[in-house]
């Protein structure tokens, strides 16, 4: 199969168009909920595949069998024979189908003109389907593989979007160079965080230092259309700590050691894997603490792109539970595009089942359910837009100033990291506890505090669970 996704798309800097489905293909899809919506048909090809069968090579064009499904709002799905179940949207790239048994996976379909970008939304790709199991009360990958696409019933209006160029066209070979006179502004802007300089920035190509701040793509989709947001007893929230982190819990640390991505838009992969070795940790009382390959992310998996971006909601959740995760030993990180290749024969597999966004589906999360999920089972991972200031980072409570470089213009971008607890500052300020992925020298050694409960620069709006399997 070939990799077909990206990590987080966010303003002005796109990678050039790309030809076809196959080949290393970013998605440039941009689709909005409510285009989703709808009756669609979904032609499947043959079961009884394997989980390696090649989706993105196969000739779906005859002797498929049509499966008719609705997708209706906010997140339930219908058969005509009245069989329910759920879906979701994985950002605007693509959607996800649970119903009868099966799920459905496949990415949104578009095509290129040079710098134009032409979004199909009443269509997918070629996708994946498997049979799930439920046991436990969660559900399994139960094998059964096939591709299938899918196309809407009710035609939607081509999106067409101007591509920007990309890094390089943008960057050249400038590089990184201190502009104190931002940090100064920063600091005058506002006194709810400190920042600083960074060494470890200097001598860096510019088009560097934007790809370790995440990844930049087409704008952020608008908000969800609707406001519905799963409740939490005013009583239940009120029953849980002021402060909490698990990385001192009753003086047990449950959390992984801070990584660093390096020049590598591999961000949704660190805070994937960091969501589950925390909760592996979790479960087992620290009696099983293994650090996972984001490399295997990076260079294996079919449902992302490399260094050029994935989704939590597919690595931490989807691909785990399709394939498992394997330990850093077998294919050490090298922040590169490296080939798949692992140094383990036969690696233990490390699966996990019960994936989801808080909330249920994509834009149901807030912040007292982030609470809620935190508390009771573990880190989550989230995605928010990186402004050119938040690399300045270095203690306090982040909230975005508007200070931007003249002398580096980097653009803003989207990042996933990891929310391992919350508190307040001794003035009452509530603030999310934030794993990074940029070393331990950046920020409180590898973490930031980030305002709480208003959404700051969607912090709350993205938020992706999972259960390992012991």
């Amino acid at each position: 199969m070939s990799r077909v996704s990206l990590c987080w798309i966010a303003a002005a800097v796109v990678l050039l168009g790309v030809a076809s489905f196959p080949a290393l293909a970013d998605t440039p899809a941009s689709c909005l909920y409510e285009e989703i919506k709808g009756d669609w048909t979904f032609y499947l090809g043959p079961d009884g595949q394997s989980k390696d069968v090649n989706c993105s090579a196969a000739d779906l064009g005859s002797g498929t069998t049509p499966f008719q499904v609705s997708l209706t709002f906010p997140n339930l799905a219908f058969t005509p024979d009245g069989t329910q179940g759920t879906w979701t949207m994985v950002y605007n790239q693509g959607f996800e189908v649970n119903i009868a048994n099966r799920k459905f996976f496949a990415f949104s379909s578009w095509e290129t003109n040079g710098k134009v970008v032409t979004s199909h939304c009443d269509r997918t790709l070629n996708g994946w389907f498997h049979d799930r199991l439920n046991k436990d009360g969660k559900e399994y990958n139960a094998g059964n593989w096939g591709c299938y696409y899918g196309r809407k019933n009710v035609a939607v209006e081509p999106r067409v979007q101007f591509v920007g160029s990309s890094l390089s066209e943008v960057h050249g070979d400038r590089v990184y160079r201190p502009d104190h006179r931002m940090v100064e502004k920063i600091n005058q802007a506002q006194s709810s965080w400190k920042a600083v300089e960074y060494p470890h920035f200097h001598g860096m190509k510019l088009s560097e230092v934007q790809r370790h701040m995440g990844n930049s793509r087409f704008p952020m989709p608008p908000k969800f259309p609707h406001t519905v947001k799963a409740s939490v007893a005013p009583e239940e929230l009120a029953q849980l700590p002021k402060n909490f982190d698990w990385r001192n819990v009753s003086g047990v640390n449950y959390v992984s050691p801070v990584r660093n991505q390096a020049s590598c838009g591999s961000c949704y992969s660190f805070a994937s894997m960091g969501m589950l070795e925390s909760r592996v940790r979790i479960l087992s009382k620290n009696k099983e603490t293994p650090v996972f390959s984001p490399q295997n992310i990076v260079s294996c998996s079919e449902y992302s792109q490399g260094c050029d971006g994935g989704f939590s909601y597919l690595i931490g959740g989807k691909y785990g539970e399709d394939f498992g995760q394997i330990e850093e030993s077998c294919f050490p990180y090298t922040a590169t595009d490296e080939a798949c290749s692992l140094r383990c024969a036969n690696p233990r597999r490390w699966y996990s089942t019960d994936y989801r966004y808080v909330g249920g589906f994509y834009g149901g999360s807030s912040a007292p359910l982030m609470m809620k999920e935190v508390y009771e089972n573990g880190p989550v991972a989230v995605a928010f837009e990186v402004h050119p200031d938040f690399k300045n980072y270095k203690s306090g409570v982040y909230r975005y100033t508007g200070v931007t470089s003249s002398f580096n213009p980097l653009v803003t971008t989207n990042h996933a990291v990891l929310v391992v607890g919350w508190g307040e500052t001794e003035d009452g300020t509530p603030y999310w506890i934030v794993k990074n992925s940029w070393g331990t020298s950046w920020g409180m050694e590898g973490y930031f505090w980030i305002l709480r409960n208003t959404d700051e620069v969607g912090i709350e709006s993205c938020v992706v669970r999972a259960t390992p399997v012991l």
